[in-house]
């Protein structure tokens, strides 16, 4: 098959302004191209947003010169293919109209043999304005899809319900309203006189010590020749199995048995083992070819009755396994700002925080395949949504659901291959969000066509390309008794917003019945303080300025941020001291979470809200825009950790339980060491506990009463440290909690000492010591990026604390100087 590759440089206009001419890139967007043509300033900068706003309502014409060779057009079968268009698009070539396009998720094709001519030809794609086609659309329906009310977050238009478009393009309550449209992926000439690879499926046969693989190929012929179909296996570079085929259909198959087969496991519980598969179509030679990269795995949803209700987990190879991770939404505001730099430090800092599942948002885009190789590489499982969140849908009309379908089935093919995924699911929260009703009405589905859509139709497109996958309607759901009760603690999965939205206190999340699998919880933050630089002028540092407000799409969000605050911590001493607050107090919500749901038997997932930012903003995001960890981040790899140390004070008894939980492949056993002291770091009781724990279990380890101490001192004035060590003494994990709330104690300036030292090129190690007890120790290189081998802990003195970190060119000296490290005693007005 050959290509003509259209990528690269073309030319942009506004179709009222034809002779203004931009140069635009392919794969790319308007915004992008206008930015880079100095048309617009940065979207992100203070509130150019706003300014940038005219855009949306232009229709936008992209257009290029291209030659083609008398022998493609020789050819039986002369198509364009466009893999991604956002996405009213309507082409012309040469002038003529060849078609139009209504889905930024499908990829098109267009049969132009009669159209191209030798030598140079034209190309022009115009894009039209989204906003009227969605007014007509609701006019010829008379039926209102959303109204104010509906809306998620500030500075948004309707959600586009009636186009196949990226939903949260038109806004969030975390990202910015920026409808693009464009040529997001690739655009190509494809010609073939023979045949064409159409697609590879391969399903896996488990069996003790080996795996049967069963191959099939689908072809597109345009001749009746017999041709040949050559599958090859390869593990780590070398051909391991190949089987020739010869056929004269549409379809060739055959089947590979592995002996003695190396498994892909999570994150943490194995090796990420990937086989190469390679099908060639021959016809004398190679025709055509296609590559995948395949992990042998089992990884199943299992769900059974149980004494709680119903389970909801996951296993991977037969070993049921704790799901840690977060959601995932768009990378970037403009998606093909992408690079496969960020996609790799964003999916490696899942696996450096000891996380084994991401999952893709459905108000998203069904992500780029690096995503999913890089989450391959890594261990990262993923729960994957189809596109539809928090809204209604026409799915009356049968067009669009069609359309839906069509994309579905498109997506599921060509991710299907990769061992990461874990699950399909139907929607985003539109059945928690009351958006199905008795009847269609404003901004409410029927039932009886909803549970069609959701439940049957999409299921069923989904098992005729993929049987080795489960589908889950919506998240959340309960499967079992009434459907509206959706974040039922016996059955399925659940989004529990009682913290934050809620407004109720970080104890409500030990207060209430675990769920079985919780796939949405979170508390915001504010980026780092060179982020915030980023997009603000001096006069904008303050969190109620016009600009930090444009930059907090949450209705509640500063008010909330606020209010946790004021009831944890001490009012900060200055603005970047509350920016550090806030991500302290937002790991201690998730920690208070999560710990709780590791040790309870009945829960067995825990994915937050959410993992990144696609813009500089106040989120729950523990990564920000810039690739910077945030407190949360650097909390997470120590409560995700596989084995795990938690304490549940009791400030009313003045007790303490201690927990322990080994989500680690072997069993352990080693030694608990207890220890209370005051805020002075003296000693006043301390204990040691044998530990045997097996593997994939949690137990109470011990448990302590500590009233006679808080007599003689107050609880105010007690911390208590656990700290879980092997047998070889290594620390495994550690904790430590308070009777009562940090802006209650009387924290000593601690009098830290930090050592620094060369490890190798670039990298460094700093052992820190202190003379009091700190609470949420971090270490910051100024005006310089990098990743800590851990942050935002405790100290006690007595302990030495050793951080690891690379720190690029700099040399010793200059790391010294450029070194910060600071504690929650640095945040309070009284520090010294």
């Amino acid at each position: 098959m050959n290509k003509i590759m259209l990528n690269g440089k073309w030319d942009l206009f506004d179709a009222t302004e034809p002779k203004k001419v931009h140069s635009a890139n392919v794969p790319g967007n308007v915004h992008t191209d206008l930015l880079k043509n100095r048309v617009i300033e940065d979207p992100f900068f203070r509130d150019n947003e706003l300014k940038v706003l005219w855009i949306e309502d232009k229709e936008w014409v992209y257009s290029r010169a291209f030659n083609v060779d008398k022998s493609i057009l020789a050819e039986k079968r002369v198509m364009l293919r466009a893999k991604g268009l956002d996405t009213l698009a309507e082409i012309y070539i040469n002038g003529k109209s060849i078609g139009d396009t209504d889905n930024m998720f499908r990829c098109w094709e267009f049969d132009v043999k009669k159209i191209l001519r030798p030598d140079k030809n034209s190309i022009e794609i115009r894009f039209k304005p989204v906003f009227p086609y969605l007014e007509e659309k609701k006019k010829a329906m008379k039926w209102e899809f959303s109204n104010h009310q509906s809306r998620v977050g500030y500075n948004t238009r309707d959600n586009g319900n009636w186009l196949r478009k990226e939903p949260c393009n038109f806004g969030w309550d975390w990202g910015p309203r920026l409808v693009t449209c464009g040529i997001w992926k690739d655009i190509e000439i494809i010609s073939f006189s023979d045949a064409r690879l159409t697609d590879v499926l391969v399903l896996q046969e488990h069996k003790k010590g080996s795996v049967k693989l069963s191959l099939s190929a689908k072809f597109e012929k345009a001749s009746n020749k017999k041709y040949e179909a050559v599958f090859n296996i390869s593990f780590n570079g070398k051909k391991i199995a190949s089987e020739t085929i010869l056929f004269s259909g549409e379809k060739a198959k055959t089947s590979i048995t592995i002996n003695n087969p190396e498994l892909w496991w999570p994150n943490n519980m194995g090796e990420q083992n990937l086989y190469d598969v390679e099908v060639l179509l021959l016809s004398d030679k190679v025709i055509d070819s296609k590559a995948i990269r395949i992990g042998l795995r089992k990884l199943e949803l299992v769900r059974k009755k149980d004494k709680f209700g119903e389970s909801f987990y996951f296993s991977a190879n037969g070993v049921p396994f704790f799901s840690k991770g977060a959601n995932w939404i768009p990378m970037e505001t403009f998606i093909t700002a992408v690079t496969e730099g960020k996609y790799r430090f964003l999916i490696k800092s899942t696996k450096d925080a000891n996380m084994n599942m991401l999952r893709v948002w459905g108000g998203g885009i069904y992500e780029n395949d690096e995503f999913y190789s890089l989450c391959d590489e890594y261990g990262i499982c993923v729960w994957q949504d189809l596109i539809f969140a928090c809204h209604s849908y026409p799915i009356f009309d049968k067009a669009l659901v069609e359309n839906a379908r069509i994309e579905v089935a498109e997506n599921v093919k060509r991710l299907r291959h990769h061992p990461c995924i874990a699950l399909w699911c139907g929607n985003n929260e539109i059945e928690q969000c009351g958006k199905v009703g008795e009847k269609w009405e404003q901004d409410k589905m029927k039932a009886e066509d909803y549970y069609k859509f959701f439940d049957e139709i999409l299921q069923k497109t989904i098992a005729k390309v993929d049987t080795e996958r489960p589908y889950w309607p919506s998240s959340p759901h309960s499967p079992l008794g009434d459907r509206k009760n959706t974040c039922d603690p016996a059955s399925g999965d659940a989004h529990l917003w009682s913290v934050w939205h809620g407004k109720q206190p970080f104890e409500w999340y030990r207060e209430t019945t675990p769920c079985r699998f919780v796939s949405e919880f979170g508390f915001q933050s504010f980026a780092e303080p060179k982020t915030v630089r980023s997009f603000t002028v001096p006069e904008d540092r303050n969190i109620t300025s016009w600009v930090m407000d444009h930059h907090q799409r949450a209705p509640i969000g500063n008010s909330a941020i606020m209010g946790y605050m004021l009831d944890w911590l001490r009012m900060p001493k200055d603005f970047e001291s509350l920016i550090w607050s806030s991500q302290i107090l937002q790991g201690l919500a998730i920690k208070y979470a999560v710990e709780f749901w590791r040790k309870s038997p009945q829960c067995m997932g825990a994915l937050y809200w959410q993992l990144n930012d696609c813009w500089p903003v106040a989120s729950w995001a523990s990564i920000d825009y810039n690739n910077r960890w945030k407190a949360l981040q650097y909390t997470a790899k120590k409560f995700f950790n596989p084995l795990l140390v938690t304490i549940e004070e009791d400030w009313k008894k003045n007790n303490a339980d201690f927990f322990t939980v080994n989500d680690s492949v072997k069993d352990f056993n080693g030694e608990l060491h207890i220890l209370l002291t005051d805020l002075d770091g003296k000693i006043l009781d301390q204990v040691k506990e044998k530990v045997s724990l097996k593997s994939g279990k949690s137990k109470k380890a011990a448990s302590r009463d500590f009233s006679k101490f808080a007599k003689s001192l107050h609880g105010k004035n007690l911390m208590i440290w656990a700290e879980l060590y092997d047998n070889e003494g290594k620390l495994c994990s550690e904790n430590m909690a308070s009777f009562y709330k940090p802006k209650s104690m009387d924290l000593r300036t601690p009098e830290i000492e930090a050592s620094v030292r060369k490890k190798g090129p670039g990298t460094f190690s700093v052992s820190l010591k202190t003379m009091k007890p700190a609470m949420w120790v971090w270490l910051e290189l100024e005006n310089v990026d990098t990743v800590f081998s851990d942050n935002f802990f405790h100290m006690r003195p007595g302990r030495e604390v050793e951080i690891e970190f690379h720190a690029g060119n700099l040399n010793e000296k200059e790391v010294k100087k450029l070194l910060l490290v600071r504690s929650l005693k640095d945040i309070y007005t009284d520090a010294t």
